[in-house]
């Protein structure tokens, strides 16, 4: 991946204590970034599941086999509504185990 230099400002006390840590302040500061964007991911997620948008909502109570049933010919065999774990989602819940 090609990289790009970025000049960024940090308090002294924050510095000394990265270099007690990394010799490389490059690394320390890249991982930290990738774990953090990593972090607002799975927050965006679960926020997602507890939020969902609502065609995600109409899809659920549409059911698989119903959604299935609008696939053109030649994708028939793309999904088995038999494979799998049952789910329903819970208004006000979320997604969980189980038949609707």
């Amino acid at each position: 991946m090609p990289s790009e230099r970025v000049t960024i400002t940090l308090p002294r006390e924050l510095v000394e204590e990265v270099d007690r840590r990394e010799r490389n302040r490059s690394k320390f500061v890249r991982e930290a970034i990738q774990n953090e964007i990593e972090r607002r991911k799975r927050a965006a997620l679960r926020a997602s599941l507890r939020n969902p948008h609502s065609e995600s909502e109409e899809l659920a109570e549409l059911g698989l086999e119903e959604w299935a049933s609008d696939l053109p010919e030649e994708g028939g065999d793309l999904v088995d509504p038999d494979a799998g774990t049952p789910v329903a989602w819970h208004p006000g819940e979320g997604w969980s185990e189980g038949p609707r």
